[in-house]
C-alpha cells in the first residue's frame, strides 16, 4: 500500500506529460502552416518583383537599341 501514492503520481505526471505533448504538436502544426504562407507569400512576391525587374531591363535595352530620330531639314 505504500506504493500506492507513487503510482498516483506517477500516472498523474504521466497524463500532464502526454497533454503537453499533444498541445505542443498542435502547436508546431500550426506554425510550421503559418511557416509555409508566409514562405509562398514571400516566394510570389520575389518572383513579381524578378519579373518586372526583367521587363524594365527590356524596356531600357530597347529605348537603347531603337533609331534616334534626327531634327535635320528642321533647323
Amino acid at each position: 500500500m505504500s506504493y500506492l501514492p507513487t503510482y498516483v503520481v506517477l500516472a498523474a505526471g504521466l497524463l500532464v506529460l502526454i497533454l503537453l505533448a499533444v498541445r505542443t504538436i498542435r502547436v508546431l502544426r500550426q506554425f510550421r502552416r503559418t511557416l509555409s504562407m508566409v514562405a509562398t507569400n514571400t516566394q510570389d512576391r520575389t518572383g513579381l518583383l524578378r519579373a518586372r525587374s526583367a521587363a524594365l531591363r527590356v524596356a531600357v535595352a530597347q529605348r537603347r537599341d531603337a533609331p534616334e530620330t534626327s531634327n535635320i531639314g528642321n533647323d
